[in-house]
């Protein structure tokens, strides 16, 4: 006879059969338990599988990282540059070379990834990969929206990152000094390749355009301004922010003296932009024949512009920022930090002010 759910009787078999049904109920309450502390939904199917320890399986990093960058690729062009998903294709493809360094394993639960994980990926960032700390940090940041995905659709209960901070080192930048624009200008090349190389990166001096901004630069780009002068009115490839940049006489005289070049008559570009590796090679040699003991690369033309052409000659941080197409003032304020000539400046005029 069976009471409550339970055999009557007291016989051993009896005993032996309640104590088994007992533990049964244990073993359910326990798997209840478990759901509900993970906030997992509690189904008859979720607690018969847990019962019988055939866990659900978890959602895989590398499968949801792929799809992630899917996303990016089909909306290149509208919401997102090409630099965007370069940046987050090389991303997954060190994280899945972490992987196999760590774990020998080519992807893994989502689930599994814990604050040991981000410590370790950052380790093999730093000593394997060789990454500077800017490097590192940004990898990192780009793995974290990974995880922000898999926290808002609930296949991650706890944030790996909750106890992780990371800080972005400043670093000081390279900028030309007059000086050193004068003599850059008036250096004669034997190569033409070089001549071009050099104006187009006098070009960003003076106008403050990014690699990519000049290389897509077209002739329509180029508008007659408010105040009547040539100005340059396009927004930026890397943050679709608008740039309106009035050109300075150097830059519109480098915008005439290619007007005619086969190449920039046929793309109806403004200038024959060659690939940034080619460009930043040709401008080691151009800074060693000019005398410029400076790491030159093509950025550091917009940093110029940003210091030499434009702040040390009294433009406004807020002009400088817009020109520039900062998305916020403190952007511009780093190069502000870094211009003890500007102070060294200032208070020469403010002493000859003050002399008795």
């Amino acid at each position: 006879m069976i009471l409550a759910g339970r055999a009557s009787g007291t016989k051993e078999a009896t005993k032996a059969l309640n104590a088994y049904l007992d533990c049964l109920q244990a073993k359910v309450y326990e798997a209840h338990h478990q759901l509900v502390a993970a906030g997992k939904p509690v189904t008859a199917e979720s607690i018969k599988s847990l019962f019988l320890g055939k866990e659900e399986k978890g959602r895989m990093l590398v499968e949801i990282f792929q799809e992630h960058n899917k996303r990016i690729a089909v909306l290149v062009g509208d919401e997102f540059a090409p630099g965007t998903l370069e940046r987050y294709t090389t991303s997954l493809k060190h994280t899945q070379e972490f992987m196999r360094w760590k774990y020998d394993a080519d992807d893994i639960e989502v689930r599994k990834v814990d604050h040991a994980f981000i410590t370790d990926y950052e380790f093999y960032l730093r000593s394997v990969r060789k990454c500077s700390n800017n490097t590192a940090v940004k990898y990192i940041k780009n793995f974290g929206k990974i995880i922000r995905i898999c926290l808002a659709n609930g296949w991650i209960s706890t944030n790996p990152f909750l106890n992780y901070k990371a800080k972005v080192r400043t670093v000081e930048r390279v900028f030309l000094s007059e000086e050193e624009l004068q003599r850059m200008a008036a250096k004669e090349f034997a190569s033409e390749r070089l001549a071009q190389v050099r104006d187009i990166f006098l070009f960003s001096c003076f106008t403050g355009l990014s690699y990519v901004d000049v290389q897509q630069l077209k002739r329509t780009d180029i508008i007659k301004g408010i105040d009547g002068e040539q100005w340059i009115c396009k927004n930026r490839q890397k943050t679709d922010i608008p740039s309106r940049i009035p050109l300075l006489p150097t830059a519109l005289h480098i915008v005439n003296k290619y007007r005619e070049h086969p190449q920039c008559v046929y793309d109806g570009k403004v200038l024959p932009v060659l690939s940034n590796q080619k460009m930043n090679a040709y401008l080691k040699e151009i800074g060693e024949l000019c005398s410029i003991r400076k790491p030159l690369t093509f950025h550091t033309a917009r940093h110029t512009f940003a210091t030499t052409v434009t702040l040390l000659n009294g433009v406004p941080m807020e002009s400088v920022s817009k020109m520039l197409g900062h998305t916020n003032l403190r952007t511009t304020q780093h190069y502000a930090k870094i211009l003890d000539v500007k102070v060294g400046e200032d208070m020469r005029r403010l002493r000859e002010r003050l002399k008795p």
